[in-house]
């Protein structure tokens, strides 16, 4: 259990330090120098966008075979194989370069979210069921606390670059990208010496290939013919696309507001280090509320936090709203996973977490092109966050049909 949850220690490194912190940062000012804005936001979206919609299309097939073959750290070793290499080569993307830039950090957000179907898949192999919320919970905590260390390092690195040997910032960035890379192979480790899983009949990947998609389309069945199930999943879509984009774009659009690059970063920081006893929090609360309840909660933070954001003026509101951000955010992923767990038939957990994910990304896709779309026609990144209220609710009302009679809460 450990081991799994060490996983999340490593790979949130590439969703602190890339995906949320330096990158549209460093995107904006470095890469697209000298372009306006609102256009390096919608790239910034479009690109986010494309690599989201790329895992929609691979997880539930991929998922199935992994399933099929037992090969489920197969397949993560080799997502987390691309998440690594593309992050690596941020380190050599030279200025005014957004174009490769901005694809190797489509491959390497192909690598990070392509990958969590099957560390997700694995959770019903490593937790007992009585235990699934808290070791969800404890991957997302360990995720906090690794990914903040490395965060913190790498700011370090930023603001003090002579310390470190460094020419100046944007070289330290560009170290940075390549201590992720670093970070996540190293702390990958212990996932695949140590996590056990069932192993199917390896007869070969093309002869497993169709009986995946029957599996994958009897699954899909299933779902369908599941109230329990398919409501979730929906209410999920809706939620966790917000989730996601406020996650992806939060330092974006700060930088657009004219809040300092150093500060937006702080402010991440601080998500970081309370997200650590949160998301350890939520565990214990989803026990003693139930799952669903605690994740109705910590959606209500996000309606509040998301209304208070269109009228941000002040960086100290900045970081009020990191801070109400960090207490629910680990928490309302972490029992996401937990819950969607106990409706997972385990020998089948690939294809399940398959359609999980897939909804997690097609959400993504909608999310930050909708924020960048927002920005770019009405001017306002103000209203492009305003714009995921419309998702939060209706993922809440959703979520309210699920009966809590149908799944054990």
């Amino acid at each position: 259990m450990w081991a799994w949850a060490l996983y999340d220690w490593a790979n949130s490194a590439f969703a602190t330090t890339v995906l949320a912190g330096f990158f549209p940062v460093f995107f904006k000012q470095y890469w697209s120098a000298g372009s306006p804005p609102e256009l390096s936001t919608y790239w910034l979206g479009v690109g986010s966008a494309a690599a989201s919609a790329a895992v929609l299309i691979l997880s539930p097939t991929l998922g199935a075979l992994a399933d099929q073959l037992g090969r489920r750290k197969v397949f993560l070793a080799a997502f987390t194989g691309l998440g690594i290499a593309s992050t690596v080569g941020l380190f050599w993307v030279s200025e005014g370069a957004w174009g490769v830039a901005l694809l190797l950090f489509g491959l390497g957000s192909v690598g990070f979210f392509g990958g969590l179907t099957f560390y997700d898949a694995l959770l019903v192999h490593v937790a007992p069921r009585h235990g699934l919320d808290r070791v969800s919970a404890l991957g997302y905590a360990l995720g906090y606390i690794g990914g903040g260390l490395l965060l913190a390092l790498n700011v370090a690195m930023s603001l003090q670059p002579a310390w470190f040997g460094l020419a100046d910032a944007s070289a330290a960035v560009r170290w940075s990208f390549l201590s992720v890379g670093l970070w996540w192979l190293v702390f990958s480790i212990p996932l695949f010496r140590l996590v056990r899983e069932p192993r199917g009949e390896f007869a070969g990947v093309l002869r497993a290939i169709t009986p995946a998609w029957r599996a994958l389309l009897a699954t899909f069945h299933e779902i369908r013919g599941r109230r329990e199930v398919w409501l979730f999943l929906l209410a999920y879509w809706l939620y966790i696309d917000a989730v996601h984009t406020i996650i992806r774009m939060a330092v974006d659009v700060g930088v657009a507001l004219g809040f300092p690059a150093n500060s937006l970063i702080v402010a991440l920081l601080l998500v970081q280090f309370l997200g650590f006893p949160a998301a350890l929090l939520f565990g214990y609360l989803g026990v003693r509320i139930g799952t669903r309840t605690a994740i109705f909660a910590g959606l209500a933070v996000y309606c509040g936090v998301t209304a208070w954001a269109y009228h941000l003026q002040h960086l100290w509101q900045f970081y009020a709203m990191a801070a109400a951000i960090a207490l629910v955010q680990g928490g309302v992923q972490a029992l996401s996973r937990s819950y969607f767990a106990r409706m997972v038939p385990p020998e089948r957990s690939g294809e399940w977490f398959g359609f999980f994910n897939m909804l997690g990304k097609f959400a993504a896709v909608l999310g930050p092109l909708l924020v960048g779309v927002t920005a770019l026609w009405f001017g306002s990144n103000r209203l492009g966050i305003l714009s995921l209220l419309i998702l939060l609710v209706a993922g809440m009302v959703c979520l309210l049909l699920v009966r809590p009679r149908t799944v054990p809460d």
